[in-house]
């Protein structure tokens, strides 16, 4: 009788520890509860700032007509373009020549100098429309929010979406100052019936070439901040490698990244490919006309070919400095790679960096990729002839990790990424290819123009 009262009193529980350990179960479940949804509130916080951040260069695209979404949006835009940027300079030049015209504007230039701007325009609002149309903003600059990269680079996509905006102001203002001066003194120059026909002449040359150069300028942008928004994976990419020793890790990434690389050029490369080649034939026409004409060029009657020459050279170099930046920074991936391969194999030829567990594949090494040097003291030194010789397993977990850091590295070598046109890396050699066809085609129109006519 006495056994089972004594077995009923050991398997009862304490009555007073339960609720201790409720009370502290609940309290540690609602802390992180709590830490959870203020993560989330802070994420949410930081994704409306940059939803309201990518509605205004929605909004501002979409006032300059990139924004072809729809049946309406299409024609309004086309049609916007071919009346403020076609067919209002065309008419005012018509309607406003003069026999004695010639010190403040010349036909024949200004009239080449239209189309070449509309060309370079329509360029630019037909390839990135397209893109935009299919697939949206966000998916257009890689900040999908389904990509599980946006809630912890929320804040450097607003900086650099900020920066571009910036970088086109900066560009498009001085530009715009010049057009300013030259039409202003143009009008002392070209009589009309009155000062304020004369007046809406130049506001109108003013807001034609404004709207053409900034579309274009607005493309360049874009694909500066595509190619930016990505530069910065790259670099984040740059520090996994200081802290992760899984090799099949560093290769997915790397896949995705250069996935990334592979859409953009093939989503640019008509683009670029079209800019090049109008902004080629539009100043080689213009040093053409200059140095084929008989008569006086001055600021007056010839400015306008300087300034819209500077905004589309201006367009060119923003492309391919952002392309070649990309494509370096792709490429400085393997010289990384290399690095922290030697690194972690020189580090392991310690026997006491044998003694690490072979489990997770990587050596003790890792810990020391960050700094080249490794100090040793006199007893360490002294040490060495007690060191015990490693296993055969621990020397089967070296050769494979030396064996998996060695196949990244051919991987990478093989594989080195960038911008590419039609399979042409944009790099500095592809730049310098173009520096020398481009000065090739200058002395070719020189010696056709210059040299022929004083002969």
């Amino acid at each position: 009788m006495a056994d089972p009262h004594i077995n009923v009193q050991q398997t009862d529980p304490p009555p007073a520890q339960i609720p201790l350990l409720n009370s502290n179960t609940n309290h540690t479940q609602n802390n992180h509860q709590h830490q959870q949804h203020s993560n989330e509130n802070r994420n949410q916080h930081q994704e409306t700032d940059l939803d309201r951040t990518l509605k205004r260069l929605e909004n501002f695209l979409s006032i300059l007509g990139f924004n072809q979404s729809s049946v309406l949006g299409f024609v309004l835009s086309w049609s916007a373009f071919l009346l403020i940027g076609v067919l209002l300079p065309v008419v005012i030049l018509e309607l406003s020549n003069c026999p004695g015209c010639e010190k403040g504007q010349i036909k024949d230039f200004e009239l080449v100098i239209v189309a070449s701007q509309a060309c370079v325009a329509a360029v630019s609002l037909l390839c990135l429309s397209h893109n935009l149309r299919k697939h949206g903003i966000r998916r257009f600059l890689f900040v999908d929010r389904y990509s599980g990269q946006m809630a912890r680079f929320s804040k450097h996509y607003i900086q650099q979406i900020r920066g571009s905006i910036r970088l086109l102001v900066l560009w498009s203002l001085p530009c715009f100052i010049l057009k300013t001066v030259r039409e202003v003194v143009r009008i002392l120059y070209v009589h009309h019936e009155s000062w304020w026909l004369s007046t809406a002449i130049c506001l109108a040359l003013i807001v034609s070439w404004t709207y053409l150069s900034t579309i274009s300028l607005s493309a360049s942008i874009l694909f500066h901040l595509v190619c930016n928004l990505q530069v910065m994976h790259f670099e984040d990419y740059a520090k996994l490698m200081e802290h992760e020793s899984d090799v099949l890790v560093l290769i997915e990434e790397h896949m995705r990244l250069r996935y990334y690389l592979s859409k953009i050029s093939h989503r640019f490369r008509i683009y670029l490919l079209l800019e090049f080649l109008f902004v080629t034939a539009s100043l080689f026409v213009t040093l053409f006309q200059t140095t084929a004409y008989s008569g006086i060029i001055t600021f007056i009657n010839g400015g306008d070919f300087a300034v819209s020459s500077v905004v589309q050279v201006v367009g060119i170099i923003i492309c391919l400095h952002a392309a070649t930046k990309i494509s370096h920074r792709a490429q400085n991936i393997a010289s990384l790679a290399s690095r922290w391969h030697a690194v972690a194999t020189c580090s392991s030829t310690d026997a006491s960096q044998l003694r690490a567990s072979s489990s997770g594949g990587s050596l003790e090494a890792s810990g020391a990729l960050n700094s080249l040097h490794m100090n040793y003291s006199e007893s360490d030194l002294e040490s060495l002839d007690y060191l015990s010789m490693p296993t055969s397993a621990q020397l089967a977990s070296y050769m494979s990790s030396y064996h998996r850091r060695q196949a990244f590295v051919l991987y990478l070598q093989t594989n080195p990424g960038g911008i590419t046109i039609f399979g042409w890396t944009v790099d500095r050699a592809l730049i310098t290819t173009i520096f020398f066809i481009e000065l090739s085609l200058v002395t070719f129109v020189l010696g056709k123009t210059i040299i022929s006519g004083t002969s």
